[in-house]
């Protein structure tokens, strides 16, 4: 189970994040972004499980900035009200926020950066503009709008083909404008297949897509140790 501990970002703003912590030789640093619900149990197991791999986890909550231990609930309604709290925030606070958990992490080593829907695609604006190793993620709902973006390290990106929020056409963008980047479509699932709280779970699918980034994230931290780094 996560710890909450309390990191504070460059303008002063104190929030919480879950921590995670693994019991032997750390392997390096994960961050992990919430969805549009927020820091939900649901992330909290997902720093658990990267933890139990090596790795020390942070996931920041990113709607502290707009008031302590906001979540809302699973659901229609609770994904538009997340949605709206998302967009009430500002980009440079977010990835002031990000910006900590990854200074946080600096002894351990290298440091990815994963999310979940809209976590998921400010990820990828955050492995666009700050000093990442690796990126995973999940279902990211605005990449196919942030595609001027560029990410600065190897990102692997996981879809279910029956995504409503994120249909094939806007795949298919990212995958002609990003080639480089490794993208994967599980066939039949839909939105937030990762998350068994939810819906639209598919244990099959979360287990191979889990598997996949655990495997990413250790090869592209072990060829960063194997010489310098180079740009993405």
């Amino acid at each position: 189970m996560p710890e909450k501990i309390i990191l504070r970002a460059a303008d002063g703003h104190a929030l919480t994040a879950l921590n995670s912590t693994p019991e032997g030789a750390c392997l390096g640093g994960i961050v992990v972004l919430h969805a549009v619900f927020g820091l939900t149990s649901h992330i909290g197991d997902i720093c658990d499980k990267w933890a139990a791999l090596g790795f020390r986890a942070i996931a920041p909550a990113l709607f502290d900035r707009l008031g302590k231990d906001i979540i809302h609930p699973y659901g229609r309604d609770g994904a538009e009200a997340g949605a709206y709290t998302y967009r009430q925030l500002l980009r440079e606070n977010i990835l002031s926020d990000i910006q900590a958990c990854h200074d946080d992490l600096l002894p351990f080593g290298h440091i990815a950066i994963s999310g979940f829907c809209t976590g998921g695609s400010w990820a990828w604006t955050a492995a666009a503009h700050l000093s990442f190793s690796a990126q995973v993620a999940f279902y990211g709902s605005h990449i196919h709008e942030r595609l001027s973006e560029q990410p600065l390290c190897p990102t692997q990106l996981h879809y279910g083909s029956a995504d409503h929020v994120v249909p094939k056409e806007e795949r298919d963008r990212i995958i002609a404008a990003h080639p480089s980047v490794e993208v994967y479509n599980y066939d039949g699932v839909g939105h937030a297949f990762m998350n068994p709280e939810q819906e639209f779970f598919d244990a099959n699918s979360a287990t191979i897509a889990w598997t996949r980034a655990a495997v990413f994230i250790e090869n592209s931290f072990k060829v960063l140790k194997r010489g310098p780094s180079t740009a993405y």
